[in-house]
């Protein structure tokens, strides 16, 4: 998968918020708030082409010292929710 192009992290408030840019996402009518861990896996992958649940977990992983089950679990369904939320392919 990969985040689509026009979709940037930005923090506003204290949050990190992904938001649309550019005509092509005239009708991206909301924000998406991620959190901190989210927000850490979306700064490593947003110049990827392509990644997958597995590299996700990889990177929570070294970054966090998590369980690679625990870490592909959350990851599969942070890309389930990235595809839903129509911010990823």
């Amino acid at each position: 998968m990969k985040i689509k192009k026009g979709f940037v992290l930005r923090e506003m408030c204290g949050e990190n918020i992904v938001t649309g840019e550019g005509m092509e996402h005239i009708n991206f009518n909301k924000l998406i708030s991620l959190n901190s861990t989210a927000a850490f896996l979306w700064k490593k992958l947003a110049d990827k082409d392509e990644f997958t649940a597995e590299d996700m977990a990889q990177l929570l992983v070294e970054e966090y010292e998590i369980e690679m089950e625990l870490a592909l679990t959350d990851s599969k369904n942070l890309c389930q929710a990235w595809i839903d939320a129509g911010v990823a392919e």
